[in-house]
């Protein structure tokens, strides 16, 4: 059996293995990475023969910790890098290339109908009516989207909030508040089974997902680089943010709102944000506009759009999709009882 991970940033990694009464066998260790001294191949390989078949990442890369002298040198790679392959050579974990995507650039909708919608779908694919998903949103109101688990009072400025006619959602996920309306951000949301990202840390699971979205900047002309915990930045600072949500069904839920020409003094006038918070937002004076998206591509929005879905589906096997009625059934029905209602919306006062 073979499995393969690529590091984001780093190189690939593969591990044929071989599973005899339970145990791992005949290990062998491959890959375009760099190893010093080049004898340490053969103490990973003898660390991890032996081991049960069931051990988890964990395990495995201690195994390997423990078995590598101080002076051997991994670069491009991890131990948990190995893990990964190991665990994907047996069937436990998974690549990008196990999976069809359903890619979703549905209807404008309201946008309290996204948040929803970030409940529904994680419940399809958990249900194995839906495939996968990555979605991207189109709404047409203007709105707040706090975290899971922020404090309306201490993040939105409920007077600016009514004055510039907009409402506060809160969402499923943690992270903080998105300012958004519609046609001043892109947010797209993906939806993955936790087999594709079995074994990462949550900061290294969010580089991975992320990774994809990079080569899409790339290709409208934005240099970008993922930042820990969760933020895409450029040389001109952050492009935009990412928050996830794991369900206990096993599936990830996996969002990212990019600023792609945000009026910063609304911005400021309805958000509780200091200045050393907008130090990083690709502005230093509110009186500019965040605009990283439009001033470092020169393009529109609907063509930056286009050029991620046909970087996303030139790179995975995909499927371009909708959403069923049912599925809009059930978020509409969430708007009505969780996402517009109070008791929701302030369980943070």
């Amino acid at each position: 059996m073979r499995g393969e991970y690529k590091v984001p940033g780093g190189k690939l990694v593969a591990v044929d293995v071989e599973v005899q009464d339970g145990r791992l066998r005949d290990v062998h260790l491959s890959g375009d990475f760099f190893l010093e001294p080049d004898s340490a191949l053969e103490d990973i390989n003898a660390a991890l023969d032996g081991m049960p078949q069931d051990a988890g990442v964990e395990q495995l890369a201690h195994a390997i910790e423990v078995a590598l002298a101080d002076d051997v040198r991994l670069v491009g790679f991890t131990p948990e890098a190995v893990g990964i392959a190991v665990r994907r050579a047996l069937g436990h974990a998974t690549s990008w290339e196990d999976h069809t995507f359903d890619v979703i650039h549905g209807p404008t909708l309201h946008p309290a109908m996204h948040v929803a919608l970030d409940q529904v779908i994680p419940e399809e694919v958990a249900a194995g009516r839906r495939g996968p998903t990555m979605r991207i949103w189109e709404w047409d109101a203007p709105l707040v989207v706090i975290g899971s688990f922020q404090s309306v009072k201490n993040e939105v400025d409920l007077e600016g909030l009514a004055r510039h006619d907009m409402m506060v959602v809160r969402r499923i996920s943690g992270g903080g508040a998105m300012f958004m309306e519609p046609g001043n951000c892109l947010t797209y949301s993906l939806v993955v089974p936790g087999s594709l990202v079995e074994g990462l840390s949550f900061e290294r699971s969010y580089a991975y997902l992320d990774d994809w979205v990079l080569g899409a900047l790339a290709e409208v002309g934005v240099n970008a680089r993922y930042v820990p915990l969760n933020d895409i930045a450029s040389e001109h600072g952050k492009i935009g943010g990412a928050a996830q949500k794991r369900f206990a069904s096993g599936v990830v839920l996996h969002h990212v709102t990019m600023s792609y020409d945000i009026d910063a003094d609304k911005m400021l006038e309805v958000l509780r944000i200091g200045r050393e918070k907008m130090s990083d937002k690709g502005t230093k004076s509110a009186n500019k506009r965040v605009d990283p998206m439009r001033s470092q591509t020169g393009m529109a929005r609907e063509a930056i759009i286009d050029a991620f879905i046909a970087h996303f589906t030139g790179r995975y096997r995909s499927r371009m999709s909708e959403f069923t009625p049912e599925e809009l059934a059930r978020a509409e029905e969430l708007v009505r009882t969780k996402f517009l209602d109070d008791a929701w919306t302030y369980r943070v006062p």
